[in-house]
């Protein structure tokens, strides 16, 4: 179901960027591509850096701008913290300088200027006003409500924190996970060997014959799973070849999950080539994923990486960095992402994801009319 939000001038415009967007912004500029007269969606930035390069800065915003299909326009809104500078000739906007080269190279690619703001503690603005006058941020419309939408009053780091648990259920995790990896070595023992092992691990180990389906079981109950369960899905996640093959199912569907495990075991055993197909998946290329999958797939792995012992903690944080890129989310890709390097800074996919981050290497899916990056 599509909604369509309508403003009839600036001060509506403004209210409306939090509900395009999914969460109020701070310090950052927000650039909405537009087509005709409809935005549909909002693209988060950080504001620049004093160190860096602003050619580069611009070029990188507008060029993830204009992979937006269909953007004929757009709009800048600035959200800071800082205040506007009074000068002799009037009030200067924060960041000016970076919105005029932002609006330049919009215009020079032939793209309309729909309109560009300034947020800041003490009111609001229009940069393309020669003589600026701050408004209260009091006096704005409320943010309106959008069916299936949470609420938009925090800003983009809201929902980051992982779930809180308490020690004695990490504890239990902990234990069910070292009582699974003694299960999994002592089951090709005689049964006199077999009899010492924790049943509820010999039972857990049972879920390791179809790993797909345990991946799909847990999408139908993401949350308040067993310790056993939680220590099996840690177990897979810490292994590279099971851990992606349940990002591309997560992505796609249990068939493709089939399919990516056994590319992945032709990989291993017979040195087979992995299919491009399931590749361009991981790099974010190819059909749009079901994102209501994706979100319960992050809540999934969120809820694990709580409960995890410390050192099992990197695969679940990163598997939630990149469900995260996945959905445009690359403010809480990256704080997963500090999360998993500060335990294990050699930790391979969390560095390359750090690497296609930085360079704003975002999902080829997430351009599409509707979807949000940020």
């Amino acid at each position: 179901m599509n909604t369509v939000l309508r403003a009839t001038g600036s001060a509506e415009f403004l209210a409306l960027v939090p509900a395009l967007a999914g969460f109020t912004p701070r310090q950052s500029i927000v650039l909405l591509p537009f087509q005709k007269s409809r935005a549909h969606g909002a693209m988060r930035i950080d504001l620049p850096h004093p160190d860096i390069e602003l050619d580069e800065y611009v070029d990188t915003a507008i060029g993830l701008l204009s992979r937006v299909g269909g953007t004929d326009a757009v709009a800048v809104v600035v959200y800071t913290d800082e205040s506007p500078r009074l000068t002799p000739d009037g009030i200067v906007l924060p960041v000016a300088v970076v919105v005029d080269e932002l609006l330049g190279l919009a215009a020079d690619l032939g793209l309309g200027i729909v309109d560009a703001l300034c947020v800041t503690p003490g009111g609001w603005s229009s940069y393309l006003h020669d003589d600026p006058t701050m408004r209260p941020t009091d006096d704005l419309p409320d943010s309106p409500t959008v069916p299936g939408l949470a609420d938009v009053s925090g800003d983009q780091d809201a929902g980051v924190a992982l779930p809180v648990v308490d020690f004695a259920e990490k504890e239990r995790v902990g234990r069910a996970l070292r009582d699974l990896s003694d299960a999994l070595i002592h089951e090709h023992l005689p049964d006199t060997a077999r009899e010492r092992v924790n049943p509820q691990a010999l039972a857990a180990s049972l879920l390791l014959d179809d790993v797909p389906l345990l991946f799909e079981d847990l999408l139908d109950t993401p949350e308040n799973q067993s310790p056993f369960v939680t220590a099996a899905l840690l177990w897979c996640l810490d292994r590279p070849r099971l851990r992606d093959v349940a990002l591309v199912q997560w992505a796609s569907d249990l068939e493709t999950g089939l399919h990516t495990l056994g590319a992945q075991l032709a990989y291993a055993h017979e040195g087979a080539t992995v299919p491009n197909e399931l590749g361009e998946v991981f790099l974010g290329r190819g059909p749009t994923p079901d994102t209501d999958r994706l979100r319960v797939a992050l809540i999934v792995v969120r809820n694990a990486a709580a409960r995890a012992p410390r050192a099992s903690r990197p695969a679940p944080l990163t598997a939630a960095a990149w469900l995260s890129w996945a959905l445009g989310r690359s403010t809480h890709a990256a704080h997963y992402l500090r999360l998993a390097t500060e335990i294990d800074p050699t930790y391979s996919l969390a560095l390359l994801m750090h690497t296609m981050i930085d360079a704003a290497m975002l999902p080829e899916w997430t351009f599409q009319r509707g979807e949000y990056a940020r």
